[in-house]
């Protein structure tokens, strides 16, 4: 049963002393994180660690290719991609009916090599990136990366300690993982009217980090009002994923979200972050009782997979033709959050 409050507006967790050589400090911190993750889903977090100037530097190179013109950002397009790397063009991503956000993207992941076993294997979302012929890109883009995923190792921990369970639980599954880092541009858009763009969904992975530049993004409370989560200073925004939802059987929430329209342009750069793609994922022991309703197991790379290939215009084009069979089992989309629970509307 989910603790989730009315909350109306989103908590600040200091997680500096996550890296404290003081394990009180570090359950502290913690406990906090999970007192977040219960009633509310989402969070911000301050103290990362993570240099402003590396945040910088990322969104200037951002900004460079996204001016660059369609044809040459089309050279880096996704679909010609075997691993879900590269640019995503405006109407690429999203629901298969309705009218496309006013978006792009350029998605990118753990850069492997191009004789990485898995991805020789086929691995459909392990791989080499796809980098722009744009000086210093990969360089900046590669360091925010790093940057992140290393504070995302710090909350994985964090969110076991707050179970009560030995803090390697989740981290032990995480050593090379399919966590995405994607670049989103929402460009200047004076028609825009005050109204849904991105629909209420939830991330598939863990949880997410997110830094956005601009408002427009919303969470969904215990009381069904969408509570406005504005960029603060110095912060990165964390959301629960459907993968948390699942190892703690409903007591963490993949939290709905949406982002609306504005006319402002607006940078916004998720790091979701996974487990190993062949992790399977179930509710721990603590969770499971005759009087919790039980989910099937899902493998955290799968259910990424199915889910990406259910969004992305390029991937149902492959399976509606059959060069493409999704892992047998998936679920379709928006079966987390809030609105799969029973008894929340």
């Amino acid at each position: 049963m989910t603790g989730m409050t009315s909350f109306t507006s989103v908590p600040i967790v200091d997680v500096s002393a996550l890296r404290s050589p003081d394990a009180a400090d570090r359950e502290r911190v913690s406990n906090e994180i999970g007192r977040a993750a219960r009633e509310v889903g989402f969070f911000y977090v301050s103290g990362s660690g993570v240099d402003e100037s590396t945040f910088d530097r990322m969104l200037e190179a951002t900004k460079d290719f996204f001016a660059l013109p369609l044809e040459e950002k089309m050279r880096s397009y996704i679909g010609l991609s075997r691993c879900h790397r590269g640019y995503v063009p405006v109407g690429e991503e999203g629901v298969a009916e309705g009218v496309p956000d006013l978006k792009e993207a350029f998605d990118t992941a753990l850069d492997l090599p191009a004789d990485d076993p898995d991805y020789l294997s086929g691995n459909p979302m392990l791989g080499p990136n796809t980098w722009p012929d744009l000086p210093g890109f990969a360089e900046a883009v590669t360091e925010y990366y790093e940057a992140v995923l290393e504070v995302g190792h710090l909350l994985l921990r964090a969110f076991a300690v707050a179970l009560g369970e030995d803090p390697e639980t989740f981290t032990r599954h995480a050593t090379k993982t399919p966590s995405q880092l994607r670049l989103v541009h929402y460009p200047f858009n004076p028609d825009a009217q005050d109204a849904m763009g991105i629909g209420a969904h939830t991330d598939y992975e863990c949880f997410t980090l997110l830094k956005p530049t601009a408002p427009g993004l919303e969470v969904l409370n215990g009381a069904g009002q969408w509570i406005d989560v504005p960029p603060v200073p110095g912060t990165f925004v964390v959301n629960i994923g459907d993968l948390l939802e699942l190892w703690t059987s409903g007591a963490f929430v993949a939290t709905s979200h949406r982002v609306r329209k504005v006319a402002e342009e607006r940078y916004s750069f998720p790091l979701f972050f996974n487990v190993d793609y062949d992790t399977e994922v179930k509710p721990l022991p603590q969770f499971v009782s005759a009087d919790l309703p039980q989910r099937p197991p899902l493998k955290a790379g799968e259910h990424l997979f199915a889910q990406t290939a259910q969004s992305f215009a390029y991937l149902r084009q492959r399976v509606d033709s059959g060069d493409l069979v999704l892992p047998e089992g998936s679920l379709k989309l928006n079966q987390f959050g809030q609105q799969a629970l029973p008894g929340v509307e």
